[in-house]
């Protein structure tokens, strides 16, 4: 039997801040016999508690009262955790791999997805939705990357996360295939922050809005969209924005918590956005 949904709440990149997320559903004050958490990816790296957050994401989920998509951070730890990546010493990760249920945790984290649709009017990625594709386009190309990293066959999954990392291609094209296709389609959906006007990625702008960027790219958002012409995206990935609502129909919801910022929690019914300070970092 299906719960009644009263409230659905969209959360930001949690990166590990275990004590920020359990301070935010005190906030919104999230009642799992009628809420519903969506996680814009982005669970673990570099807060105070990867394997605390990821095992009770995971709970969630598995209780049927969340759903979460994943994003770089997500990704680079699948890579690490196969032997296809070296940990970096800011990535709070290690804990998740000498965990005693490491595997479980990985074979979980892996078959999450890409694109979300929170419901018929909303669709959630990590990143965002490059400006000429559809929503049912994404959704489709988040499949194809879904369909490898779930795969019962690891040969197949590790010859994805080998080649997983590049910039290139940086422009999609319907012919691209193999591994470069998955890569362009992992690098939209987790990576991408500028574009061209022709959805041409450029990757190493990291800062506000109003910081000089590279000649002839913007923030993907402020080219006309296809996808936000039928639905209103929602993303994370983005610190700097700092939960910024771009237009009506799109809005970011990574407020920086684990760089010392705010955890947020975006109510679909009524577009309020909830937010507390990382008590780890204020300390």
């Amino acid at each position: 039997m299906s719960r009644t949904i009263r409230y659905n709440y969209v959360i930001g990149d949690v990166q590990g801040c275990f004590e920020a997320l359990k301070a935010l559903l005190k906030e919104i004050q999230f009642d799992a016999d009628q809420d519903f958490i969506w996680f814009s990816g982005d669970l673990v790296a570099r807060g105070e508690n990867s394997l605390g957050a990821l095992r009770f994401i995971k709970k969630l989920v598995d209780s049927g009262v969340a759903a979460t998509v994943l994003g770089n951070h997500d990704l680079t730890l699948l890579a690490v955790a196969r032997g296809i990546k070296a940990p970096k010493e800011k990535d709070h990760i290690t804990d998740v791999i000498h965990a005693l249920e490491s595997d479980d945790l990985i074979d979980w984290l892996r078959k999450q997805p890409l694109c979300l649709f929170p419901n018929e009017q909303t669709i959630l990625t990590h990143a965002g939705i490059p400006l000429n594709w559809s929503a049912v386009q994404t959704a489709e190309r988040a499949k194809e990357v879904e369909r490898v990293l779930s795969h019962d066959d690891f040969t197949i999954v590790d010859a994805f996360l080998s080649e997983m990392y590049g910039k290139e291609p940086t422009l999609w094209d319907d012919r691209l295939d193999g591994n470069a296709r998955l890569r362009c389609i992992t690098n939209y959906l987790t990576r991408m922050r500028l574009t061209d006007q022709d959805g041409r990625l450029e990757f190493s702008f990291k800062e506000s809005l109003n910081d000089p960027m590279p000649k002839g790219f913007k923030p993907w958002f402020k080219f006309d969209s296809k996808t936000a012409k039928t639905h209103h995206i929602i993303f994370g990935h983005w610190a700097a924005l700092q939960g910024k609502t771009i237009s009506a129909n799109i809005q970011n919801v990574d407020g920086g918590c684990v760089w010392g910022q705010q955890l947020l929690a975006y109510r679909l019914e009524d577009k309020q956005l909830y937010s507390v300070d990382n008590p780890v970092i204020s300390r």
